[in-house]
């Protein structure tokens, strides 16, 4: 796997590059020190992996997703924050990236991360997932939702029609049909996949339904 790391702070780069130079199948072919520089170096590289600091000058690490997605590149991107924010991770998941870790978790987190993107998977570190199946469970919105359609973009991705939906939240179908309109709006999503996509990065179900 060829990665590409890219974060402004000396230290932290070098951390992180000791850690993929200590990783089996992981070889590190270029380091970044701004958004601006990682976005040249994976249009010339085309890197397996981008690992992006999502804070950087010039160009964030979202920025870069952004443009890697409106290049059409095949890179996959794992996200590096300070932060477990709601808004950020729901504005990664829906820029397609393909990770999102915390930097204060578990050095055996990067290792674990890129074995998912290497089987093509989504990797949130834990402390995300639990958090976004705790707003899930207490009723409380999954980024960018509400309560009532986080149940519905549940149900939705489970399989469900509308009538069904309807039925086992005691709504109406037009109140239902008016929720998924919304969703998709919010999510800028507009069709079926695209919703299970996204419920199944933020852990709403699994990957196996």
């Amino acid at each position: 796997m060829r990665v590409l790391l890219a974060d402004d702070h000396r230290l932290v780069r070098a951390g992180l590059r000791a850690l993929l130079d200590a990783t089996p199948n992981v070889e590190v072919i270029a380091e970044a020190a701004d958004g601006e520089e990682a976005m040249r170096l994976v249009l010339e590289l085309k890197p397996d992996v981008a690992l992006l600091d999502i804070a950087m000058p010039k160009l964030s690490g979202l920025a870069v997703l952004h443009q890697i997605g409106a290049a059409g590149l095949s890179t996959r991107v794992l996200l590096l924050s300070m932060y477990d924010n709601d808004e950020y991770v729901a504005e990664a998941v829906r820029a397609g990236a393909s990770g999102y870790l915390v930097k204060d978790a578990a050095v055996e987190e990067l290792g674990l991360a890129l074995l998912a993107l290497e089987r093509g998977d989504v990797y949130l570190s834990p402390a995300i997932s639990r958090k976004l199946a705790q707003a899930f469970s207490t009723g409380r919105a999954s980024p960018g939702l509400t309560g009532r359609q986080t149940q519905i973009l549940r149900l939705i991705a489970l399989g469900q029609s509308s009538k069904e939906i309807a039925r086992d939240l005691g709504l109406s179908i037009k109140t239902v049909e008016t929720h998924r309109t919304q969703i998709m709006d919010r999510l800028e999503i507009r069709d079926l996949a695209g919703l299970v996509r996204y419920a199944i990065r933020c852990g709403l179900v699994g990957s196996e339904r």
